[in-house]
């Protein structure tokens, strides 16, 4: 099970680049987690000190807005969720449910830190790819905003003439 799980990270841009040793080391550590389809891996402003690693199953990422739960995105084995936790330390910022049966890895901030303890350089390395997975969300999200935003408008948006 454990080389699956290796296998697994290394399939994945927030762990390219990291050794082999290192993701054996981090997998020893971490805890497996399986949800029931219909509950919840965790709710929205729930306080957070983990990511996770889908393993199998499928997982729906909610945000509450005007008081109704709105959908994101789908996640399926291979995708991650929960990384922001690790950077930012605010509660979680959406809730995710298991859309069915699912198993995933759970990376704390301390199996991170023992991370860094043992090689420092493959700790900023798994930073900085979790850093460009977010930078990547946010560019997709910007993407859905601005055709959302022109789809209601009926037209593209465009600046305001700033005149002479």
């Amino acid at each position: 099970m454990k080389r699956a799980r290796v296998d697994l990270l290394q399939r994945m841009p927030l762990f390219g680049g990291i050794r082999d040793d290192i993701l054996e080391f981090l997998v020893e550590r971490c805890v497996p987690v399986t949800v029931a389809g219909g509950q919840f891996f965790f709710h929205e402003d729930d306080p957070a000190e983990s990511m996770y690693v889908l393993e199998y199953g499928k997982v729906a990422v909610l945000k509450t807005r005007d008081g109704r739960q709105r959908l994101l995105r789908f996640l399926e084995s291979g995708d991650c969720f929960g990384e922001m936790a690790l950077m930012d330390l605010h509660p979680r910022s959406a809730s995710v449910l298991a859309v069915e049966d699912s198993a995933a890895i759970e990376i704390s901030a301390g199996h991170l830190q023992q991370v860094g303890e043992r090689d420092l350089e493959q700790f900023a390395l798994i930073q900085m790819n979790m850093g460009r997975e977010v930078s990547r969300r946010l560019r997709e999200a910007d993407e859905r905003l601005c055709r959302i935003d022109g789809d209601a408008a009926g037209v593209p948006w465009q600046f305001p003439d700033a005149g002479p």
